[in-house]
């Protein structure tokens, strides 16, 4: 099958195109469903329906050969300027925020736990309701009431990142009344995934100055 590739700068121009060609892909599918994107140093957008290099991350449909059905999962660039800004908002570091993230679904939007949690960073009912979230499935309200639950853990444990962590997963009264991280196997589990994942954003961001810059369309 011949590759269909499209390159374009940012502008609203561009912009107005490219929604027009990844809608061509939607009405008339291709043989092959999937349209793969990367952005490079000059900020001019990559499109394939074929994955050459691992620049390239899924941008639309479903991974060759994976299980029936959309995974939802989002591509980290997509998210970046949503994760800055609840970042900033509720005074969170990025990469902490990322490994949440990463850990709970690995950037599945549409993740729904068998507890009932939902979204990039699983939010239950309660939780989601308490920070305002109406859609937790939304990517940008789940960040943002995620971050916003993270942010008031951080600040009941005197910002202690173990300890809030344990708390995002097992909940604070457990963590409370034992000040200390619970001894649930799933939550040491998640703690120390989510304290790996941390180490490796925060490393990745410093090696790239690019890395949570605001992007302008």
């Amino acid at each position: 099958m011949d590759r269909h590739y499209l390159s374009m700068p940012i502008t609203r121009l561009a912009a107005n195109l490219c929604a027009g060609v990844i809608l061509l892909f939607c009405v008339v599918p291709p043989v092959s469903a999937e349209i793969y994107r990367y952005r490079d140093e000059r900020g001019v957008w990559h499109f394939t329906n074929i994955k050459s290099d691992r620049r390239y991350k899924l941008y639309l449909g479903k991974p060759s050969g994976g299980k029936s059905g959309h995974t939802g999962k989002t591509d980290l660039d997509g998210l970046e300027e949503i994760i800055h800004l609840a970042a900033r908002q509720f005074q969170v570091d990025s990469s902490l925020i990322k490994a949440i993230i990463k850990a709970e679904t690995d950037f599945d939007h549409r993740a729904v736990s068998r507890k009932g949690a939902k979204g990039l960073m699983q939010l239950m009912p309660d939780t989601a309701r308490e920070m305002g979230v109406k859609d937790p499935l939304d990517p940008e309200q789940n960040i943002l009431g995620g971050t916003r639950y993270l942010s008031l853990l951080l600040k009941r444990f005197n910002d202690n990142k173990t300890l809030a962590i344990a708390a995002y997963n097992a909940g604070p009264e457990e963590v409370a009344s034992r000040r200390a991280v619970p001894p649930f196997p799933e939550t040491r589990k998640f703690v120390k995934n989510v304290m790996n994942y941390n180490r490796e954003f925060r490393a990745a961001s410093s090696t790239n100055p690019e890395v949570g810059r605001k992007r302008t369309f």
